[in-house]
């Protein structure tokens, strides 16, 4: 694998002043030669003249945060990091590699989870480049690689969680966002290593049913919610019935057999577990009659 390995540049603007002067020297050598008539001498100068030029194309500039790669006939000599007018050999080419951190969001995928269950999810990467050598020549374009690879590791994540977990502890994609991000970034940089990019953060920016099973699954929820808030009122319930038989059985105003205790019972759970206001009974007769 080709690693970075950082090419130390020489400051730009000393040498434009060296140039510069070179520059001078040989146009008035060759205005000089060419007055005396030496043509040896003017040969000289137009070489220094050329020869100046094709030096002053080795500058270049780079930007904060940014790189360089510097390749000399197709082979990787560096990369410049720098920032500032630089020059290297006019003979390099360079290819800019922009070490900012980006993110981008990757398409809307739908996938299956765990369960077998339709779903649309889609994630925000944010990631930069950390090795410059590897982004340019270990993949054949290191942002493309980065959004498809992201892509397999979305769709790979959403088949080992459920959309919700139907168990006390079970991790799930909508229920354990923490845990499930920590998963998704650890899997998308294993895939993204060997490009030389680090990812800095990953977490689910969409996640909901596929249409077609939207609606079944929202009543499902709501049977779940429901069933829920029943239990919450029952208990609820059971505990006041229980405070209520022991504050007169404490209080000893009312004898109660255990006939009426249970239509007592019956009657209190019936008025705080109903879904409707109770509606007031006058009994004017007894259990027995």
């Amino acid at each position: 694998m080709i690693r970075e390995r950082e090419r130390y540049t020489a400051p730009g603007l000393l040498l434009i002043v060296v140039f510069l002067a070179v520059a001078a020297a040989a146009v008035a050598g060759i205005v000089h030669a060419a007055q005396v008539e030496r043509p040896v001498a003017l040969v000289g100068f137009v070489l220094l003249a050329i020869v100046d030029v094709v030096a002053a194309g080795g500058l270049f500039t780079v930007a904060p945060n940014e790189g360089q790669v510097l390749q000399l006939f197709g082979a990787y000599r560096g990369t410049a990091k720098q920032e500032g007018l630089r020059w290297a050999n006019p003979f390099f080419s360079k290819r800019r590699v922009s070490l900012r951190v980006r993110n981008f969001e990757s398409a809307r995928l739908k996938v299956n989870d765990t369960d077998g269950n339709p779903i649309e999810i889609a994630a925000i990467v944010v990631w930069r480049v950390i090795d410059t050598a590897e982004a340019k020549f270990e993949v054949d374009d290191y942002e493309n690689y980065v959004k498809v690879q992201t892509e397999s590791a979305v769709r790979n994540l959403a088949t080992h969680y459920p959309y919700d977990a139907h168990v006390d502890g079970q991790l799930s994609l909508r229920g354990s966002t923490d845990e499930v991000a920590k998963g998704l970034k650890r899997e998308i940089q294993d895939r993204l290593a060997k490009a030389g990019v680090e990812v800095i953060e990953a977490r689910i920016s969409h996640l909901a049913y596929a249409p077609e099973i939207a609606a079944a699954m929202l009543r499902r929820q709501q049977a779940g919610a429901i069933i829920a808030a029943r239990q919450r009122i029952v208990e609820g319930a059971v505990g006041m019935v229980e405070m209520a038989l022991d504050l007169l059985a404490q209080s000893g105003k009312v004898q109660l057999d255990e006939e009426r205790k249970a239509a007592m019972v019956s009657n209190l759970l019936v008025v705080l577990c109903a879904d409707r206001e109770a509606q007031p009974v006058v009994n004017a007769g007894t259990l027995y009659h």
